[in-house]
């Protein structure tokens, strides 16, 4: 089926962003939200975006206007029947999507395909809240939405065959590289992300290092921004909603680090409060340090050493792991990597990147990690395998990719 019309639900920063994307592309798209006064922000939101596309000399005001006439606000359901793709992109809590869908569903023609920007949900729990549970499918944009290239998209356990394909074709006309990714608890990129992230948490309650030095640390090794000034970028409060779906999914392996929980009970949410990781707005200073002080009084923490390992092996453990549960084939993994997070370039991502390292290398930094920190660090079952038939990576020509020697 091709798509002609979109409509966008949710106006927000994420919502604004995706029908930016879409009337960029060429494609009408409605944009609903509850009220007028959210409307008109994310009609701001998509003109802002524009404006800076026009201050960069990459285009002219006849250009946004054109782009922008492609755009019907509405906070009602008018014209919602004309549409070939919804994309849902409200907060992320499942019985207000639930209650999305339901509301939609009666205005919708036959064929239209529900789709939505959950970072971590259940598509199939989200598709049995229809009548449609065959046309309805994760669409997982990625922040900022008009500047990243990869969707993750996610078929639900019903979810047909031809709406996977029509997705994957609207992706590609929206010049976004879709990635399909088989239904677990985080999808693909959020779930190798987080453990990197509480690796970094547990290295700076630990006292191993500053939020500068293990910043500074993953943007040497090649990531775009290090792992705080990520989160207070997304948001403290975002990653706590993701946390608590990979936590009922995975068990231990996902539990925490505390100085989530103390950051989040002081409403240190990141940039858009002010604080995070970061002071932004003259809050008192130290008060990052007094809760680090705190947590290691009170746990008995003692001081351990942070390196660029202990951050990025989580993440290929947990890549590994991903491929031994068929949620995506080596070369998708790597190019979610890429597209998703900045997984530096020169490295071909993170399969790629374990397969230059030698993965018995991997094996045994693993181990040490488990030895040292616990079962977050237990090694995939795969890479056991692979090391005892000697698909060591590169040097022995045949890892998770197959080399000239």
């Amino acid at each position: 089926m091709n798509i002609y019309k979109a409509a966008v639900i949710g106006a927000g920063t994420m919502g604004a962003e995706i029908a930016q994307v879409i009337t960029y592309a060429g494609i009408p798209v409605v944009l609903k939200d509850v009220n007028q006064d959210l409307v008109n922000r994310g009609l701001a939101k998509m003109s802002a975006i524009y404006q800076k596309r026009v201050d960069k000399g990459k285009m002219n005001a006849a250009e946004v206007e054109e782009k922008m006439s492609l755009v019907t606000a509405t906070t009602s359901f008018d014209g919602i029947n004309e549409i070939d793709i919804v994309v849902e992109a409200v907060p992320e809590n499942m019985n207000l999507k639930k209650e999305v869908f339901r509301e939609l569903e009666p205005h919708l023609s036959e064929h239209t395909i529900l789709a939505t920007n959950t970072s971590a949900l259940s598509i199939s729990e989200l598709g049995a809240a229809t009548k449609r549970p065959e046309k309805v499918i994760g669409m997982h944009f990625f922040f900022p939405a008009h500047v990243m290239k990869l969707v993750e998209v996610i078929p639900g356990l019903p979810t047909s065959e031809e709406t996977v394909d029509d997705v994957m074709a609207f992706a590609e006309s929206l010049r976004k590289i879709p990635v399909r990714v088989n239904e677990c608890a985080g999808f693909l990129v959020n779930r190798l992300l987080m453990p990197y992230l509480n690796e970094a948490a547990h290295c700076l309650q630990e006292g191993a290092a500053s939020v500068e030095e293990i910043d500074q640390a993953a943007v040497r090794f090649g990531l775009p921004m290090g792992p705080f000034t990520l989160v207070d970028n997304l948001g403290l409060d975002v990653c706590s909603d993701v946390v608590k779906v990979l936590l009922s999914s995975y068990g231990n392996r996902m539990k925490p680090a505390a100085i989530w929980f103390r950051l989040y009970e002081a409403k240190r949410f990141g940039k858009k409060t002010g604080a995070g990781f970061y002071d932004y707005d003259g809050r008192q200073r130290g008060e990052l340090e007094k809760i680090i002080s705190s947590l290691q009084t009170e746990l008995e923490l003692k001081k351990t050493e942070c390196s660029v390992e202990r951050l990025i092996y989580p993440m290929i453990n947990e890549a590994i792991l991903c491929l031994q549960e068929h949620v995506a084939p080596e070369s998708d993994i790597d190019m979610a990597m890429v597209g998703g997070i900045g997984f530096p370039q020169d490295k071909e991502g993170i399969l790629h990147y374990a397969d230059q390292v030698g993965l018995d290398h991997v094996l045994k930094k693993l181990e040490g990690f488990y030895e040292r920190f616990g079962e977050r660090f237990w090694p995939a079952p795969l890479v056991r395998r692979m090391v005892g038939a000697q698909f060591l990576g590169r040097k022995s020509g045949r890892g998770f990719f197959e080399y000239s020697t």
